[in-house]
């Protein structure tokens, strides 16, 4: 009897030891993309321009890391604010924690360099080493060209400093808060592909926008479903009710394979008007989505287009997408 509580103690005991083990590992080993690349970024007003494209019309930083109108369909960023940071992706919106865009003008970094900005946005390690949270999904930005990620970061250098220190820290529930150390991933990037490719450059493009992230539905820890690669449905909670992504696959019922290139970009371009509405506000008046199509709408018709040219080749897949449920009013007792 007492052989056996003590063998039984000392498994315990080894249980222990490896799991002390396995989350000292993961926190204190853990990132390990290595140190900030030497670099010093010369950049030109050619980069610049090219920067400031990437950052407001594919890879649209500036539409989470600035403060956006919500009273305004599609949320447009509020003038004044680029790059300020602060909008939150927190618990009540699915996250497995709190995390809020930081503030990418030179009032904050200014005292990083360049090669530690250059780490952060394509591996997701942070200047003091800390992992970053993949709501920025630095693990497309790293697949990308590193000249595209430096016209970038030459063009952030040149946002009006904006001072912010009302962000809050970050926060990872268990076991987020282990398992985010293992996302951070070193990568050397791809060569952008020439224009002239359609289906190359779409697909770069493609990665670059991230736009598999919002229109492939994710099961309830966040994780994509098998299968489903740009199906859409995915749920977004806004104020006025929960708005879903559009199946981007060419599944020609369901999906967009029955669209043409030319309605496609007309869809984009059709947000560059004043008077912009989002064909399913007609259906529901109260409808706003998180898609910024005011930013995209900048992109020309060549990107978009290539866009186009590669979403076509994606897999069909059948899913009916409900746009928008409304939220339910609360009719106050008497």
């Amino acid at each position: 009897m007492k052989k056996g509580l003590r063998i039984l103690l000392i498994v315990l005991g080894v249980i222990v030891l490896l799991a002390s083990g396995g989350v000292a590992y993961l926190k204190l080993a853990l990132p390990n993309v290595g140190p900030a690349p030497e670099l010093t970024i010369q950049a030109d007003s050619a980069q610049i321009a090219r920067g400031k494209y990437l950052a407001n019309h594919v890879a649209v930083c500036i539409d989470c890391h600035s403060e956006r109108n919500w009273a305004i369909p599609s949320g447009p960023v509020i003038a004044g604010t680029e790059g300020k940071g602060g909008e939150p992706f927190t618990r009540d919106m699915g996250f497995p924690g709190s995390y809020y865009a930081r503030n990418i003008t030179p009032a904050h970094l200014s005292d990083w360099s360049d090669g530690e900005i250059f780490r952060a946005v394509t591996t997701g390690v942070s200047k003091d080493g800390h992992p970053l949270f993949p709501v920025m999904p630095y693990l497309n930005y790293g697949q990308v060209d590193p000249e595209d990620i430096k016209a970038i970061i030459s063009y952030v250098r040149t946002l009006k400093p904006l001072e912010n220190k009302s962000i809050p820290a970050p926060e990872s529930d268990f076991p987020m808060n282990l398992i985010i150390n293992t996302i951070p991933t070193k990568t050397t990037g791809m060569k952008r592909p020439d224009p002239a490719d359609s289906l190359a450059y779409g697909k770069y493009l493609t990665t670059f926008a991230s736009c598999g992230e919002c229109h492939t539905p994710v099961d309830d820890k966040g994780q994509h479903l098998p299968g489903m690669e740009f199906a859409g449905g995915r749920e977004f909670a806004m104020p006025s009710g929960t708005v879903r992504a559009l199946n981007l696959t060419s599944d020609p019922e369901t999906g967009i394979g029955s669209w043409t290139k030319q309605a496609f970009i007309a869809r984009f371009k059709a947000a560059e008007q004043k008077d912009f509405k989002h064909p399913a506000s007609g259906e529901f008046p109260e409808f706003n989505t998180i898609m910024p199509w005011m930013m995209y709408a900048g992109m020309s018709e060549q990107d978009l287009g290539a866009i186009f040219t590669y979403l076509q080749t994606i897999k069909p897949v059948k899913n009916a997408v409900v746009k928008f449920t409304p939220r339910e009013k609360t009719v106050a007792s008497r």
